[in-house]
């Protein structure tokens, strides 16, 4: 079973979340910064209104998880 994302919720609801773009933007981030990920945690306020957005939802809606591309 996938990693359920954006604080332990359940796949849909992190899906409706990662759907409206400010709050995807918010629980992207502070997700990856509570996995230690600071690197994506910054990466992902950067540009998290772009392409990481679009690449979370798809990812999201087929794996049920979000994007993990750093490992830092």
């Amino acid at each position: 079973m996938a990693k359920k994302d954006y604080f332990g919720l359940s796949w849909i609801v992190s899906l409706i979340l990662a759907i409206i773009p400010v709050t995807s933007w918010i629980c992207g981030a502070i997700t990856r910064f509570t996995e230690g990920k600071i690197v994506a945690g910054i990466v992902h306020l950067v540009f998290g209104f772009t392409i990481v957005w679009i690449l979370d939802l798809i990812f999201m809606i087929l794996s049920h998880s979000i994007l993990r591309i750093l490992p830092l």
